[in-house]
């Protein structure tokens, strides 16, 4: 007789062989030709024979349906394309940058030069300017600071919320227009 894997934990709740409790099942060929329906023990029967292993694939279906598969190159198939979809994705990290309503112009081009290159990295950025004391009154300067800063980055990135006061700081968020 061939031999049947017992698997314990199965990932995404599939049952395998003797774990298919139902009477009767639709029992699905490796082609993905229909064999029928028949008995649970029919069906193992025939996948012992094939040295396959019988797999519930869809549990709600009246009667449930099962497949004949070697189910260790299936869940490694899975692995492989969880894997490929997960190397693909790509983490948008968001970059704060802040400054003061009186920043130099020099210091200004720094962190606008800051704000490029986490721009080109693909990563957003979050451009904040504090207030302190009485700078508060000039919040229309600090708007106007962060357009001219908003403006620098327009060939990188554009602006995806625009300024807004939280408590003592006024910012905006600015994100990549090609990320890598």
């Amino acid at each position: 007789m061939g031999k049947i894997r017992r698997c314990i934990f199965i990932s995404k709740e599939l049952q395998v062989n003797e774990e298919i409790r139902d009477h009767e099942v639709r029992l699905i060929d490796v082609d993905g030709k229909q064999l029928g329906i028949m008995s649970s023990k029919e069906a193992l029967a025939i996948a012992e024979e094939k040295h396959l292993d019988l797999v519930k694939v869809s549990p709600d279906a009246k009667p449930p349906v099962c497949r004949l598969m070697d189910y260790g190159k299936y869940r490694y198939e899975l692995s492989k394309k969880e894997k490929e979809a997960r190397k693909k994705q790509r983490v948008i990290n968001v970059k704060e940058i802040r400054m003061r309503p009186s920043i130099e112009e020099h210091d200004f081009m720094v962190k606008v030069k800051s704000a490029i290159r986490f721009l080109e990295d693909g990563d957003k950025v979050k451009v904040t300017i504090r207030f302190r004391g009485r700078e508060m009154d000039h919040a229309s300067l600090a708007e106007e600071l962060l357009y001219q800063f908003a403006d620098k980055l327009k060939e990188v990135g554009k602006v995806e919320k625009k300024p807004e006061l939280e408590g003592k700081n006024l910012s905006i968020v600015v994100s990549p227009i090609n990320a890598k």
